[in-house]
């Protein structure tokens, strides 16, 4: 199956001009009318990182999806807010023809001396393996296309649109760009998976996210390779009149916790 550009190959490609940085995002990495939620988070974070220096690693980012962002040449302008001895917070702006259509918010921060004691969760059981799980196909036509650069295979929780009585799913991801940093893979990969809460239809119906909170951790320094298996374990902690309020957890091929996630996302069914 043609796959399409990858990430690090369109990162490869960008153009960078004072605080603009512009990528040329192809429609193989779409999600219904817009720009897949994840890719615009990822090539913020790398604009971000190409304006205001790669020195300290991402702590946390907020993403607002203010309006679809068509594939095209999107531009993302970077403003430094603030620059301080151990955090530094960066603004990125996407414009389209009508106003804004997305605002990005990242916090870096260098490690500071402390006495507090590492405290690193377990990565918790789960009912399948990578290999015991059931890989979602992908449908032209159905399936959005973005999907097509990632594996998803279901452990926990039903298939989307399968009537299941669900509110939580937990799923393995294999990513096919193994040139992909651990900290762009991150941002990618929590906003991969469909909200849980379109398994209970038995339809059709669209979902999307309207405001997106991840905080990341800094996992030890482990060999890590882009193309192992990640899983992502989401939990539904509200719904009601409309939108679904949502908790992430995402774990590294290692079992690291990567980030943590919280979504609100409106469904429109």
């Amino acid at each position: 199956m043609e796959r399409g550009i990858t990430l690090s190959e369109m990162i490869s490609l960008r153009q960078t001009k004072g605080n603009l940085v512009t990528f040329n995002v192809t429609d193989d990495w779409t999600q219904g009318r817009t720009v897949f939620g994840g890719l615009i988070s990822a090539l913020g974070l790398q604009a971000m990182r190409d304006v205001c220096g790669n020195d300290w690693p991402l702590r946390a980012l907020q993403t607002n999806f203010v309006a679809p962002v068509e594939p095209g040449d999107v531009r993302f302008s970077v403003t430094l807010l603030r620059q301080g001895k151990n955090v530094r917070q960066v603004q990125c702006q996407i414009n389209g023809p009508e106003g804004v259509v997305a605002i990005l918010v990242g916090v870096f921060g260098a490690d500071r001396e402390t006495e507090l004691p590492s405290r690193r969760p377990e990565m918790p059981v789960c009912e399948k393996t990578v290999e015991q799980a059931t890989l979602l196909p992908y449908f032209k036509g159905l399936s959005p296309e973005f999907t097509r650069q990632i594996d998803f295979h279901w452990a926990e929780g039903g298939f989307p649109f399968s009537g299941t009585d669900t509110w939580k799913s937990k799923i393995w991801l294999g990513l096919h760009d193994a040139a992909l940093d651990r900290e762009l893979c991150t941002v990618m990969l929590a906003d991969a998976p469909p909200t849980p809460v379109i398994s209970r239809f038995n339809k059709l119906v669209r979902s999307s996210s309207v405001s997106w909170s991840l905080e990341l951790r800094v996992p030890r320094p482990l060999a890590f390779h882009a193309g192992g298996h990640w899983r992502i374990d989401i939990d539904t902690k509200a719904c009601g009149n409309g939108y679904s309020n949502e908790q992430a957890s995402l774990w590294t091929p290692e079992g690291e916790l990567a980030s943590l996630g919280y979504q609100v996302v409106a469904v429109f069914g």
